[in-house]
């Protein structure tokens, strides 16, 4: 079967511009199945979560193996979901050398009953990726993340290459170079791009009006899921954010229990309901 007459993968067909989905950020297997029983069709991972978790700098590669090992229990947990890794910067500055970790952080699966997959070669344990042209909070030259993410697809066709610009999230809040790197990674073979930090909506309006892929950006607490929607958004990723509402929440708790009022329980879930989901 070609390459043109292949099904679409099940990951990719979620990414519909206008009619954005939403995919959580979990940081460990509970979270993760929450996530999915909420009714969530795929779920993916916050760096700073997995980050925080060993004591580790976000973005700062030396994440990767408790992000491999996150991926292999929730992959173990859901086999049938749909999961999304950030795999921050590639975690090399080499894109032979960010395949191969790839290839080896995340072992290929058999493809799903009915499902056409290019080669066996060619499936990972996750049906896609976010990689990004930042490291250690400073924005990289465009043909670095160029390189990597065409010798990604070479390698993993069927991968969802989520291409990070990092250009608003490190402050440099250039639409025009923005653009640039959008269209360079889009010749790359990338799948989708992806544009956080502070944008305003009519800077992400003028995003997807040019780019021919799949537009993904962070929730924000100054636009609703309409507007989004309207602006042409296909996806609505929460980052960091559900892992800081945790802690934030915790820490709420905490202070309250320390400052003599009995603890607040009403909307926490149960000890039982949480067990059932590890078990």
């Amino acid at each position: 079967m070609s390459r043109q007459s292949a099904p679409i993968p099940a990951f990719h067909r979620l990414h519909r511009p206008g009619e954005p989905f939403i995919l959580p950020c979990a940081w460990d297997v509970a979270s993760a199945r929450l996530f999915t029983e909420a009714g969530h069709p795929a779920v993916g991972t916050t760096s700073l979560g997995v980050a925080a978790g060993i004591g580790a700098a976000d973005e700062d590669r030396e994440t990767l193996t408790a992000m491999a090992a996150l991926i292999t229990n929730m992959r173990r947990a859901l086999p049938e979901g749909l999961l999304t890794c950030d795999f921050e910067d590639g975690y090399s500055d080499d894109p032979k050398g960010v395949v191969d970790i790839l290839r080896r952080s995340f072992p290929s699966l058999p493809a799903p009953a009915g499902e056409h997959r290019a080669s066996a070669e060619g499936v990972l344990a996750v049906d896609g990726i976010n990689i990004e042209d930042s490291a250690r909070g400073r924005l990289l030259p465009a043909v670095a993340l160029a390189g990597k993410v065409n010798a990604i697809k070479d390698e993993f066709p069927d991968l969802f290459v989520n291409a990070r610009i990092d250009t608003y999230w490190t402050g440099q809040d250039n639409l025009g170079d923005t653009l640039d790197r959008m269209r360079r990674y889009v010749d790359s073979g990338a799948d989708g791009i992806f544009v956080p930090g502070g944008l305003e909506l009519n800077v992400i309006s003028g995003i997807v009006d040019v780019c021919p892929l799949p537009v993904n950006v962070l929730a924000s607490p100054r636009f609703s899921l309409e507007q989004l929607a309207e602006a042409g958004v296909a996806r609505i990723s929460t980052g960091s954010l559900l892992y800081r509402t945790a802690v934030s929440m915790a820490l709420q708790s905490l202070e309250g229990l320390a400052s003599g009022r009995p603890v607040q329980t009403a909307n926490v879930l149960s000890y039982f309901t949480v067990s059932d989901v590890d078990s």
